[in-house]
């Protein structure tokens, strides 16, 4: 039977998210750069590195505001950025990235200081809880970019020879779509860029909806899309230290975005190229490239996205199926990922989301087998990519469908365990036609 969560387990999870932020901010500062915490500060006067990221988990702290006062944040919130952008303009300030945004950030603060001054009881709660929702947001991105730094310090060398080798047993999907977003031109690599870095904001959409009638119930659904992208998000990086690797377009490319990267690869073979089948090993790489492959947490997030999407109307379902689409398809044309990281990623999502779900409702005898099934098909897969990778290479009809029937086992156990959990609908009655005498 579900409860809902005392006063104390709100505050006791509120101290364990701060110790959290505090410890990835004394990590970064032994490497001589600032935390999440220091970011985040930054951004209340500074320009802010993801403008839209803020306005979204705004949104997210408007569900608890009538239409008035969502409107009145709104116009403060642009309000504020416009005076901020002026200033800056008129003291010769650069102004690079998202112009805006700090208007969002100020806001979400001004509504804590009114909960805390001007609200009581449920009313202030209410209120409390829409804010931590969207600085959680923010506070996550942040966290996850120190997590990547970490990565790219405490861990030297990398295991992309493995995966790459293993991905031959999937028909190496990231060359083959790397050709083919090459193809499209700028038109389909913009478009796929904008998609692939506004994951975040397409979560926040499905989420709105989900939380549409938080202002008229007084309280916040059990279960919500944000829940899941933030546990997806606390989760992945710390197996990203477990099986470190940087991606095909560095290990095998020329790098990304400036990074550098490019010079540390084994040849410069992606996407052209197919690789030859070679007994793999770690290979050392810079202290800058974040080894955040394995997982693809945008894949796991796109996933989430995409299965939340599925309650809501046509447009929102289309939306859902078209941000996975395309998402899938950025991270493997742009050399991102490999497709042995994507199997991963869905199968992390499931198990991550059946988690949560069951966490919500109940725990009982069908979520314990199916987060039990997730968890060992994830772990089998990592382990077979470490261990069996010359294997799968040189057996790929073999490996290709055990990898995919793996993943699909996970998949379909998924959809029979939560439809098994969706409360039966009563059968509508017609009403009976009366028969009148004239």
């Amino acid at each position: 039977m579900w409860r809902r969560p005392s006063a104390g387990l709100w505050a006791a999870a509120g101290v364990a998210g701060l110790g959290f932020l505090v410890a990835l901010e004394i990590a970064a500062r032994h490497y001589g750069l600032p935390g999440p915490i220091t970011n985040q500060a930054r951004e209340v006067v500074f320009t802010p590195k993801s403008g839209p990221l803020l306005y979204a988990s705004m949104a997210l702290t408007m569900v608890v505001l009538t239409w008035r006062e969502r409107f009145i944040a709104a116009g403060v919130a642009i309000g504020i950025d416009v005076v901020l952008l002026l200033v800056k303009v008129a003291v010769g300030a650069r102004v690079g990235g998202h112009c805006f945004g700090n208007g969002a950030l100020w806001v979400m603060l001004g509504c804590a200081v009114i909960a805390v001054t001007r609200r009581t009881g449920q009313e202030r709660i209410l209120l409390l809880k829409g804010v931590g929702l969207g600085l959680l947001l923010v506070a996550g991105r942040k966290a996850g970019d120190t997590w990547l730094l970490i990565t790219s310090k405490t861990r030297p060398t990398v295991l992309d020879q493995y995966v790459a080798t293993a991905d031959h047993a999937l028909g190496d999907p990231s060359w083959l779509v790397g050709r083919m977003v090459r193809a499209t031109g700028p038109i389909g690599t913009h478009l796929l860029d904008w998609v692939y870095i506004q994951l975040a904001v397409a979560a926040v959409c499905v989420a709105l909806y989900q939380l549409r009638n938080v202002v008229a119930e007084g309280r916040f659904p059990r279960h919500h899309v944000v829940r899941t992208f933030l546990a997806i998000g606390l989760l992945g990086p710390g197996i990203y230290m477990i099986f470190p690797v940087v991606g095909p377009v560095f290990a095998y490319g020329p790098g990304a975005f400036g990074t550098g990267g490019g010079h540390w690869a084994v040849a410069e073979l992606w996407p052209n190229t197919p690789l030859p089948i070679t007994t793999p090993n770690p290979m050392p790489y810079d202290g800058i490239t974040p080894r955040n492959c394995m997982p693809s947490l945008h894949t796991a997030w796109a996933t989430a996205i995409f299965v939340h999407s599925r309650q809501g109307p046509r447009f929102l379902r289309f939306a859902g199926t078209f941000w996975l689409v395309a998402t899938l398809t950025a991270t493997l044309g742009f050399g991102y990922h490999y497709g042995a990281d994507l199997v991963a990623g869905v199968v992390f999502a499931l198990t991550v989301e059946a988690a949560l779900r069951a966490q919500a409702r109940g725990w009982d005898r069908s979520a314990t087998w199916l987060v039990a099934h997730g968890a060992t098909v994830f772990a089998a897969l990592l382990v077979s990519y470490r261990y069996l990778s010359t294997e799968m290479a040189e057996h790929p009809w073999v490996f290709g469908p055990l990898i995919m029937l793996a993943m699909v086992s996970v998949i379909d156990g998924y959809i029979r365990t939560t439809r098994r959990w969706e409360p039966a609908c009563a059968p509508t009655r017609r009403p009976e036609r009366r028969l009148e005498l004239v």
